[in-house]
């Protein structure tokens, strides 16, 4: 049981691992993709808002692994100068 779940553990971290890889933007929780949040005016139609601050309006985001993958390679870069 023990190896069993280790070893799904790993599949999914070398999933993710190989998702950041690839495709190292994802979509923006907050705006979902649009770069902005969507508001209802005073008669219930859709309108635009103000650019999203968590993507800065680009509607994409960088991924976890990936900033952590980013983080790990400045350190290695400013540890071996």
């Amino acid at each position: 049981m023990l190896i069993a779940s280790t070893l799904l553990l790993l599949a999914v971290l070398a999933g993710y691992t190989l998702l950041c890889a690839v495709s190292p933007f994802g979509t923006c929780r907050t705006c979902r993709g649009l770069g902005h949040k969507v508001v209802l005016d005073r008669k219930g139609r859709p309108k635009r808002a103000k650019p999203c601050r968590r993507c800065k309006g680009h509607g994409k985001r960088l991924r976890l692994g990936r900033r952590l993958h980013n983080h790990s390679r400045d350190i290695h870069r400013a540890g071996t100068r």
